[in-house]
């Protein structure tokens, strides 16, 4: 593969409980490509998650490397991570992380004031009307269903147009049909600005959507499959 968006050698990640030293990731070596999606899979407590973080640099690898967009995120301090984030990646959890002080505009863009961008609102409010809340602006996530402000989220992840979309079981908490709007978007703006796509599911289906599905088991990286394509 040449010039991997994401490229892992020999990750791993070594985390402190309360017993000791935890091994959470043993050794992962992986390519993502460009515009690629990718669903990672595997038993509760597998590492996925975990991985995810690893990948977009809210979880330092304690060995081997990490590289994303050419960049080495084991080697860059706290500033400079949270800089690359905001600039090159969009992040979506299964809880939707909102503001809540803050409203459905203010919650998208803020980050986009923060990166310099002088039309934040208006982007803002773009994305927001892309995701189908145009009329939700000036609502609070309090006022808000959970599928709304799961859009808030992806509005808030997609507005800086990011070349990198991590997202962890982001349906989790949703009902199925809601659910399904949510990922149908999240594959929207892989088709729609080219983001690689990286997915933590515990969804067979959804993962066999992605072009390709990573398996993870106790830590390890189990099998690494390619869909046939259609």
């Amino acid at each position: 593969m040449t010039d991997p968006v994401l490229s892992l050698t020999d990750a791993r990640l070594r985390l402190d409980g309360n017993a000791g030293p935890v091994d959470i990731l043993h050794g992962i070596t992986l390519d993502v490509a460009r515009g690629e999606t990718v669903g990672l899979v595997g038993p509760s407590g597998s590492g996925k998650s975990s991985l995810l973080m690893v990948m977009g640099g809210l979880e330092r690898a304690t060995g081997g490397q990490v590289h994303a967009l050419g960049q080495d995120l084991t080697a860059m301090g706290e500033d400079a991570l949270a800089r690359f984030r905001r600039e090159h990646m969009g992040v979506v959890f299964q809880s939707f992380h909102l503001i809540p002080t803050m409203t459905a505009l203010e919650n998208v863009a803020t980050p986009l004031e923060l990166a310099g961008h002088a039309d934040a609102f208006e982007r803002a409010a773009a994305e927001l009307e892309a995701m189908g809340l145009g009329s939700r602006l000036d609502h609070y996530p309090t006022e808000l269903s959970g599928g709304e402000q799961q859009r808030v989220a992806l509005a808030r992840a997609a507005a800086p147009r990011p070349e990198i979309l991590l997202a962890d079981e982001p349906t989790g908490n949703l009902d199925g049909p809601t659910g399904q709007a949510i990922i149908e978007l999240l594959f929207g703006l892989n088709t729609s600005i080219g983001a690689t796509l990286v997915l933590v599911t515990h969804d067979p289906a959804l993962a066999e959507r992605c072009q390709r599905t990573i398996r993870l088991e106790d830590g390890r990286l189990k099998t690494d499959h390619a869909q046939a394509a259609e």
